[in-house]
């Protein structure tokens, strides 16, 4: 099945004086709605999974603050060669509408371009259509068609990544530090996680980055569930990272990460995952993973309001 729809690829460009400037244009229908599409742009643990342009590729992320003012540092690694280091820094984010950004890229500490990023969004109801359009300095060197070959390659890589993509959302009425304390406690976590009926048995838990927690999920008729979560980056009070796998170390099932804004007192709270094939996010939503995932958030809404 097609997933991704291209036109707008080709690229303007013109010398300036001896200077390599180019506007790029790239354009992307995806088939997956506006707020999914949203967080698989910006999401940090969502952009980790598509950045590598080809699977030759290593992107290590050094830093990731998806907010005005914040940056992206990442390495992109290949091989026999010199890493790349590349340097994305926000300028302006309207949630499900538009996004700008500087991109600097440098090798050995020598700058090679610069970039002005515009990332334009419209939503087409249950697909998605995004337009970027790239301004394009080259210094070092000519980056243009690297540029093209690049980010076309990523954009293709960010529509398979949406699509298996699950976001769930929900607005708790209270203070972001009392949702934040009742999700990252080893003893109050198990207590309310997982849909209406289910209980958690815990083996470990270590909620700190570099920790993990295995247990088993009981549903309501007995059937146990094994779970394995692995913690990557973990910053209080806003957003943390982690691994899903089948059972303890078995294999990945879902890169996820969940967020809290804080919105006049109340909580928004974001729980994303990207599913580590197509057949698994079908597979999950299927058995229903949107619903009881909604039913999980609203155990915690109300574990919250008792405290």
């Amino acid at each position: 099945m097609t997933q991704t729809e291209k036109s707008g690829s080709d690229a303007m460009a013109h010398e300036n004086r001896g200077g390599r400037f180019a506007t790029l244009t790239f354009e992307r229908v995806v088939s997956a709605p506006i707020a999914t599409f949203w967080q698989a742009w910006t999401a940090p643990t969502a952009r980790a999974v598509w950045a590598a342009p080809t699977p030759a590729v290593t992107v290590d992320f050094l830093e990731a603050d998806t907010r005005v003012g914040g940056r992206e540092i990442s390495l992109c690694k290949v091989a026999g060669e010199p890493d790349i280091r590349c340097e994305c820094g926000w300028l302006d984010l309207v949630p499900e509408v538009r996004s700008v950004n500087y991109e600097v890229v440098s090798c050995e500490g020598a700058t090679q371009s610069a970039a002005l990023v515009t990332a334009d969004f419209v939503s087409l109801g249950e697909t998605s259509r995004i337009a970027v359009t790239v301004q394009l300095s080259s210094l070092a060197a000519d980056m243009e068609d690297g540029y093209r070959a690049g980010f076309g390659a990523g954009l293709d890589n960010l529509a398979g990544t949406a699509q298996r993509t699950m976001v769930l959302q929900k607005r708790i009425r209270a203070p972001r530090t009392l949702v934040w304390n009742a999700w990252m406690n080893p003893e109050t976590l198990p207590l309310w996680w997982g849909p209406n009926g289910f209980s958690c048995r815990t083996t470990r838990i270590d909620l700190r980055q570099g920790g993990d927690w295995v247990f088993d999920m009981i549903g309501p008729d007995g059937t146990v569930y094994p779970n394995h979560h692995r913690y990557g980056e973990v910053l209080p009070e806003e957003r943390f990272a982690y691994t899903l796998l089948w059972g303890e170390n078995g294999p990945k099932h879902a890169d996820a990460w969940a967020s809290f804004e804080d919105q006049d007192g109340s909580t928004l709270v974001t729980l994303g995952m990207v599913f580590s094939t197509e057949a698994e996010f079908q597979q999950a939503r299927d058995f229903g993973a949107i619903d009881l995932g909604m039913e999980t958030l609203g155990k915690l809404e109300r574990f919250v309001a008792a405290l």
